[in-house]
């Protein structure tokens, strides 16, 4: 508790330190630095004492913590060191936050540390030995010699090139079909010649033993204080082990490798348990290819092979050792098919032991020897309680109650599947240097990395490849130890002018490249020649999924075109699936529809339109309209007062006529059966239409006496109009009883008046245009502007017939007439008049907009 209680006043004290310095950190520019050792030379100095001992401080604590970690030391003499070491500072830096993150989870108790088994009987026994969080870096990376290099069967990584990669089996025990017919080759789908699975057939065929289908109870592990693991490293051990396997109904598996020393991998370690002993085999003795005696109890069908996620396991068995697993049980895919929560083997462990394994050592150099007893511990749990593991799964599976999926009862499903991992088959890894297909080719690489490689560098990236395939190859390394695919990528990215740029890229893990230097930089420079003028990564990707689309579509519609027209009546029912025998509409029935009698032909209706009278008459009155004609052409004889008067009164005569002919017409539509339009509507709008045509008449005249003459003619149709419409008023208010009667009166009536002020109008027109061409106008007076009105009380304002006000003996603006208001700008924002120009946008400051971009 004292412990705690300092640690909790320990941080309280740092952090708030810690969080003032990094928020004024943050808050001072950089810039404003050199500003400030310009102004004031004192501070230049403090700011350089400051640098040195933050130098000093970070150097001292990489220094300490690459000692734990196994980072190279580095040195810090100035601030340009920390820019060109860079990514191993932070190397170093993220390593040494990982184990103070590890402490204090572990100090907290958010992570409880794992111990290692004691000879005392109770819970503890079920913890993994564990001294720290962190795997130490000479477990994970330890610098050993090459065991393969002792093998007495030694390891081709160029046989791919020589064919399809053929199985190690000499012997077929357990074999339905002779191993000679068993290994058959045959085309994959990307056309390559593949060897067939040798126990493909026993495999597809097995029927699993009763005691693996029936619910049974449980049979309880051994502790593991009272028993002992058994290391094997003879063929002698080998061979007294296969006769105590033999004797066992299920014996569990599990299997430890690595991958970063060797180019296809290792496997490292066998584990191997039943239900009274554990076996550690070492499988990197240099005999390690007689271990295929185990088939005698790995193909045998009667022994149930129990395992864990053996996605990978049947892989690397067949690889280097030749063993091959028939009769499988994968408890990874039992728990997918019932549905627990987790389905990793940790979780299995702590579900039904309690038991809390150190996952960490999988990430582990399992080609150590001697093996540490932390790592000899950690293999062993893996199959001790597996098979009491096994038990408690296949209950759960006999008793589960999913019985109606479509694959089968759920002990069926996991045996299916189970099935389907032991008949995975090793292939050799393949790479096509051209378009990066292969499990070790760049393809899926590209399509996955954000990087946009122009042609050269795209050119230098497929060559850096293969270069690197091809050395991994050569020294039996991985291509991650040749060369890391962050160092790959930063020389594609900068494409180093020089050998000395090239060493600066090149990581810790790369030095052994020095030896390859100049064999590199020259790879790197003919691939820079030849992709000057070759396509880019998104060229290629085009390309590619342009050919790809066509090689997918082309079968896929040959296909389609061999399918036959199907027979829609084959798939009729005459009693639906639905209905049953309910009745459907009678008219679907075929007794329901009469025959049609044969040379009778449907009319279709025509139906009357109210409107129809109308839109014939108007048709009619379009194509009775005259054509215009052209205008003649006048010679240009010299100009003269007379004539121009003559001929601007022709004009002016020959307009008046269609205009009448188009009023006439107006007036007939709108008495046309059907229009309900109001007389005093049809008069406001003739009124409208005589003042358009005055407004016409007034910009087309040039002389005034044209003007007097239409203005005339104007006034004598208003007052007929004005007093025909008056009349008809009266005429509808005195009758509203019979509506349709008076209308059609007070129809006619207006129609005769208007027909009477039109006749009125030609005449005053026709009496104007005798005068003008008889020579009888008077000559233009001059203005005089002693007797005008006033402007401001021009009509409408203090004449005959208005007050002051400008209302008329009636109370109405404007007198009698009902034309438009009067404007008075000195009452218009107050008594809602029209509103004001509005304001102009004045010159703005700056420069105008002529010299804007």
């Amino acid at each position: 508790m004292e412990s705690s209680q300092d640690f909790k006043a320990l941080r309280e004290a740092i952090q708030p330190a810690l969080v003032a310095v990094t928020r004024s950190s943050n808050a001072l520019a950089n810039e404003d630095l050199q500003f400030q050792r310009t102004v004031h030379p004192s501070v230049g100095n403090q700011l350089d004492d400051k640098t040195e001992r933050l130098l000093k401080l970070a150097g001292n604590l990489i220094t300490s913590a690459g000692k734990t970690t196994g980072h190279k030391k580095l040195r810090l003499d100035d601030t340009d060191d920390v820019d060109i070491q860079w990514k191993a500072i932070v190397d170093v830096i993220d390593t040494l936050l990982e184990k103070a993150d590890t402490c204090l989870d572990e100090y907290t108790g958010l992570i409880k540390r794992k111990d290692a088994p004691t000879t005392e009987a109770g819970r503890d026994a079920k913890r993994s030995k564990s001294t720290t969080d962190r795997l130490d870096w000479s477990l994970k990376r330890a610098n050993i010699l090459k065991p393969q290099n002792n093998f007495e069967r030694k390891i081709d990584n160029f046989q791919s090139e020589s064919g399809p990669w053929k199985p190690l089996l000499t012997k077929k025990p357990h074999a339905i079909i002779p191993l000679e017919q068993s290994l058959m080759t045959f085309i994959d789908e990307e056309q390559n010649t593949q060897f067939k699975h040798p126990y493909e057939h026993e495999i597809e065929n097995l029927k699993f033993p009763r005691h693996a289908l029936e619910s049974r109870e449980p049979i309880k592990y051994l502790p593991v204080e009272s028993t002992k693991a058994i290391w094997v490293d003879t063929y002698e051990g080998v061979l007294d082990m296969l006769k105590e396997l033999k004797k066992a109904t299920e014996i569990a598996i599990d299997l430890e490798h690595h991958d970063f020393r060797t180019y296809t991998g290792l496997l490292s370690l066998m584990q191997i348990s039943t239900r009274e002993k554990d076996w550690i085999v070492d499988t990197l003795v240099p005999w390690r290819h007689k271990l295929e005696v185990l088939n005698e109890v790995f193909a045998d069908p009667k022994i149930v092979k129990v395992l864990h996620g053996a996605f990978m396991d049947i892989i690397w068995l067949q690889r280097d050792l030749g063993l091959y697993v028939v009769g499988m049980f994968d408890t990874h895919h039992a728990c997918n098919v019932l549905g627990y929560a987790g389905g990793s083997l940790a979780f299995l462990l702590k579900k039904f032991v309690d038991f809390e394994a150190d996952k960490k050592y999988q990430l582990a150099d399992w080609r150590i020897r001697p093996l540490p007893a932390e790592m000899l511990y950690y293999a062993r749990a893996d199959t001790h309680y597996l098979l009491y593991i096994y038990d408690m799964i296949r209950n759960d599976l006999v008793a589960s109650k999913d019985l109606h999926h479509p694959d089968g009862k759920p002990m069926e499903r996991v045996i299916q599947k189970s099935k389907g991992v032991a008949l995975q088959r090793y292939e050799n890894p393949r790479f096509d240097p051209e378009n990066g297909h292969g499990n070790r080719g760049w393809y899926n690489y590209v399509v996955r990395s954000p990087s946009l490689y122009n042609s050269e560098q795209f050119a230098v990236f497929k060559a850096l490849w293969k270069w690197r395939d091809d050395m991994a190859r050569q020294e039996d390394e991985s291509t991650g130890f040749i060369m890391s695919q962050q160092v790959l990528a930063d020389i594609v990215r900068i494409l180093p002018a020089d050998k000395k740029a090239l060493w600066s890229l090149l990581d810790g893990h790369a030095r052994h490249l020095k030896v390859h230097l100049d064999a590199l930089f020259d790879v790197i420079q003919k691939a820079k020649e030849k992709g000057a003028e070759g396509p880019t990564l998104m060229q290629f990707l085009r390309q590619y999924s342009v050919n790809e689309t066509t090689e997918t579509i082309k079968p896929k519609v040959k296909e389609e075109l061999d399918i036959s027209t199907l027979d829609i009546n084959e798939l009729k029912s005459e009693r639906s699936q639905f209905w049953g025998n309910v009745p459907l509409s009678s008219a679907w029935e075929e007794s329901s529809r009469a025959p049609e009698p044969e040379g009778m032909l449907e009319i279709p209706l025509f139906y009357h339109g109210i409107g129809d009278e109308e839109v014939e008459e108007m048709q009619q009155e379009a194509e009775t309209a005259p054509t215009p004609q052209p205008e003649p052409v006048v010679e240009d004889e010299g100009f003269t007062l007379k004539a121009g008067r003559k001929r601007k009164a022709r004009e002016v005569g020959e307009e008046s006529e269609p205009e009448a002919e188009a009023e006439n017409s107006d007036i007939e539509m709108d008495e046309a059966p059907g229009a309900e339009a109001t007389s005093e509507e049809a008069d406001e709008e003739e009124v409208a239409d005589s003042d358009n045509e005055g407004e016409e008449e007034e910009e087309e005249e040039e002389e005034e006496d044209s003007k007097e003459a239409r203005r005339k003619a104007a006034k004598v149709l208003k007052k007929a109009s004005r007093k025909e419409r008056q009349r008809a008023k009266h005429a509808a208010k005195a009758q509203e009883n019979d509506e349709t009667s008076e209308a059609n009166e007070a129809a006619r009536a207006a129609k005769k008046a208007k027909k009477a002020a039109k006749k009125a109008a030609k005449a005053a027109a026709a009496e104007a245009q005798e005068a003008v061409e008889g020579g009888e106008v008077e000559e233009e007076e001059a203005f005089d502007y002693s007797k005008a009105s006033s402007v401001l009380r021009a009509p409408g304002g203090s004449g005959e017939g208005f007050d002051n006000n400008g209302r008329g003996k009636k109370g109405k603006k404007g007198g009698k007439g009902k034309g438009k208001p009067v404007y008075d700008p000195y009452t218009a924002k107050t008594q809602g008049g029209p509103s004001g120009v509005r304001q102009m946008n004045y010159e703005r400051a700056g420069r105008s907009a002529t010299f804007k971009k």
